[in-house]
């Protein structure tokens, strides 16, 4: 029988599950909670500074010195440049055990903030050759500073702690620039997992919801997103006589259609969504000249990976052919940019109990399937994770009126972030006192 952390004696104290040898922790869930409750302050302190100094992808620099000066002060192993930027936490346990880790990611948003907070940002930076204003328009600054309280809290653990936590501070979740790599795919390519070796992962994002709410679903929580490109070559001519050229642009709008229609006509939805969306239609000079060619971006989101191979596929095909029907031609390319979020279902079931702590009276709900993408998935590919979601509307407000993430006017109820320090300091010690075992429960 599995039990948390937080179960506690008849003397108040947290009696761990056996890992190799007997563990107390000489905290109650009581203290434990006082000890969270103390750092929030400091929690918020950071969210508003970081907040207020947001940086781009692969461009963290104040946020990881910040980071890593508080990691550093903590007296935790610390490694820097990481994938450009990337911070990397090591808390050693006083006793060995297994190793987990816990993940936030730094970078902002090419978005103009517009909350009128006394703490917006006002930083305006370049963006793939354009001025831009830059925002925390999805929360990681509160991602951020809910790690680097939970890293706080059990930093002063350490004597009693079995085995080894890993507080990875990511950069470039956001993707990043043109030309460039980052994010959880570079963090794991130079060696992330390598030493030490964590076996569980775990995530929080914060989302509008209910304020202190968790919300969490096994298996494909948020989707795998690809982009792709179709180039459409055909024969530049004068608008007055199209015959003796070939009009990509009439081919495009035929394309257009053709795979709108893939995912409402040739894919079984009814097994997992997908979705196909056209972003960008470039094409022309002049009102009256049929261009050489066409360029066509947009996104393809799916939940599962045999479909997304068999959707990508028929876009392709449908691409190629419907050109050549016209005389034209069609060069389709797509880039995945993440895989799906996949939470394991052994470990997802493992976590209830602590979420359900760390939640207290506001609870843990489920969620619907979000077509929304996270690189997060990258580590759960390499070995099992759970990423979950905390409520940050603001209390009593219609979900219908909050402002969504990567809208300028998104915030943050602060008074939520502290059941996500709880989520997260549960989830550490929960699962070095008693990981999950490896067949299905």
């Amino acid at each position: 029988m599995r039990c948390s952390l937080l179960s506690l004696t008849k003397t108040g104290l947290a009696i761990l599950p056996l890992f190799h040898s007997p563990v107390v922790l000489a905290e109650s869930r009581t203290e434990l909670s006082k000890h969270i409750e103390q750092v929030m302050p400091k929690v918020i302190s950071w969210r508003r500074d970081i907040h207020q100094h947001p940086e781009l992808s692969n461009r963290e620099v104040r946020t990881a010195a910040k980071v890593a000066a508080h990691l550093e002060k903590l007296g935790l192993e610390v490694r820097t440049g990481i994938a450009h930027t990337g911070v990397v936490g090591i808390l050693t346990g006083g006793k060995p055990g297994p190793v987990v880790a816990l993940r936030a990611d730094m970078d902002a948003l090419p978005v103009t903030e517009q909350t009128g907070l006394p703490f917006a940002s006002k930083v305006v930076s370049e963006f793939n050759g354009q001025q831009t204003g830059v925002m925390h328009a999805c929360g990681h600054d509160a991602h951020v500073a809910m790690l680097m309280g939970a890293a706080e809290v059990l930093a002063k653990q350490r004597a009693d702690i079995a085995g080894t936590i890993m507080f990875v501070f990511q950069p470039a979740e956001e993707g990043p620039p043109a030309g460039e790599e980052g994010g959880a795919k570079m963090m794991l390519a130079e060696g992330l997992f390598a030493n030490p070796s964590p076996s569980a992962i775990f995530g929080l994002h914060v989302w509008p919801g209910e304020p202190g709410q968790l919300q969490v679903k096994t298996e494909g929580i948020m989707a795998a997103a690809d982009s792709f490109q179709i180039t459409v070559k055909g024969k530049q001519v004068h608008g007055s006589s199209p015959w003796r050229g070939i009009d990509p642009i009439n081919v495009t709008g035929q394309l257009i259609n053709a795979i709108n229609l893939i995912p409402a006509r040739q894919i079984d939805v009814t097994k997992a969504p997908a979705v196909v969306s056209f972003g960008q239609v470039h094409g022309g000079i002049r009102w009256n000249i049929i261009p050489d060619d066409v360029k066509l971006e947009g996104t393809i989101r799916t939940f599962d990976s045999e479909m997304r191979e068999d959707l990508i596929a028929r876009m392709a095909h449908t691409s190629e052919h419907i050109a050549k029907a016209s005389g034209a031609e069609a060069h389709f390319h797509v880039h995945n940019f993440a895989a799906v979020t996949w939470n394991d279902p052994t470990l997802t079931d493992w976590a209830m109990p602590s979420l359900k702590w760390a939640a207290g009276e506001k609870g843990v709900a489920p969620i619907k399937p979000i077509t929304g993408a996270e690189d997060f998935s990258f580590y759960q590919q390499q070995i099992p994770g759970v990423f979950f979601f905390l409520g940050i509307s603001p209390e009593g407000k219609p979900l219908s009126e909050v402002p969504p993430n990567h809208s300028p006017m998104f915030d943050v109820n602060e008074d939520a972030l502290v059941n996500g320090v709880r989520a997260l300091t549960g989830l550490a010690l929960d699962y070095l006192a008693n990981p999950p075992t490896t067949e299905k429960q």
